[in-house]
């Protein structure tokens, strides 16, 4: 099997950069007959040839333009990788690339991630949503530095990695004043027959729910079912339903969509983890988050 000599290709890109050995020497700090001779060695390597000569300049060929784009991207990772390591990229934000599971209520995931902005240093947050799966996935190939979720990693997850509880509370449930007034007495048996949005069955939460109400025989109006939580909050404003929310964020929920307490449920606990790669938590950004959720945000 044939293997690349990193150190031939760093010549080499020196070399197309610069448009000549003479430039690419200066650069190197080495002389211009050591330049031509790795040039020739890794052109050998690769079976073809890399330059021709245009003037007093040299031109890549269709293989070296080939070549140039790979060895672009090697050593751009190779910068990234050292900025990773050091975890402060002098002069350029600390990138905390988080996924945020679908199922995530928003305002949760706002409130988790908000102290990676309160670092000493800047802190670029790429935040992308998906399924767990897919963005455990990505975090298995290290194009996530964290997944939040409101449950660990499954057993039956091909993926590697560890799940890190945040923390967990209850359950508040809300809706808009007039049916708050109406179902806040007698709660929680004031749920029977009243109208209820609920996260899809998938959920952990629905499935929680879903036994909670069973065992104290409550049977509630189903209106809605979403995987969008942030749409049933919506729905919740219009008055269509009761609908319940972590306890954590239920002030926010209230000032922001003009919803009223109904009561609360405490057997049924909303729990948030940190997925990650690493048993350690080790980024700036990661570490930050699971502390001030563990001494802030959760009892």
């Amino acid at each position: 099997m044939r293997t690349l000599n990193y150190h031939h290709l760093e010549y080499f890109w020196a070399v197309a950069r610069g448009g000549s050995v003479a430039a690419a020497a200066r650069e190197l700090h080495v002389s211009q007959p050591t330049v031509s001779a790795q040039l020739r060695t890794l052109a050998t390597a690769l079976g073809t040839p890399l330059f021709r000569r245009v003037g007093r300049r040299l031109a890549l060929t269709d293989d070296g333009r080939t070549v140039f784009r790979y060895a672009d991207e090697v050593f751009a990772l190779g910068r990234e990788l050292l900025e990773a390591l050091a975890q402060r990229p002098e002069g350029r934000p600390l990138r905390f690339h988080v996924g945020v599971a679908d199922v995530l209520p928003k305002l949760v995931a706002y409130r988790l991630l908000q102290p990676a902005l309160r670092l000493p240093e800047t802190v670029r947050i790429i935040c992308e949503e998906g399924t767990p799966r897919e963005l455990l996935a990505r975090l298995a190939v290290h194009e996530l530095d964290l997944v939040l979720s409101d449950a660990p990693v499954g057993a039956e997850s091909n993926v590697r990695a560890y799940s890190h509880l945040l923390g967990e509370c209850g359950l508040t449930v809300c809706g808009v004043p007039a049916l708050a007034r109406r179902l806040r007495r007698g709660f929680p048996g004031s749920l029977d027959g009243a109208p209820l949005l609920l996260p899809t069955g998938g959920a952990p939460l629905r499935r929680a729910l879903d036994r909670w109400l069973a065992e104290r025989g409550l049977h509630p109006r189903i209106v809605g079912e979403f995987e969008d939580t942030a749409l049933l909050k919506v729905f919740g404003e219009a008055g269509t339903g009761l609908f319940a929310v972590p306890s954590v964020v239920a002030d926010d929920v209230i000032r922001r969509y003009g919803v009223r307490r109904v009561g609360l449920i405490a057997e049924v606990r909303a729990r948030f983890y940190a997925l990650s790669v690493e048993r350690r938590m080790k980024h700036p950004a990661v570490v930050a988050i699971a502390r001030s959720a563990r001494r802030e945000l959760f009892d």
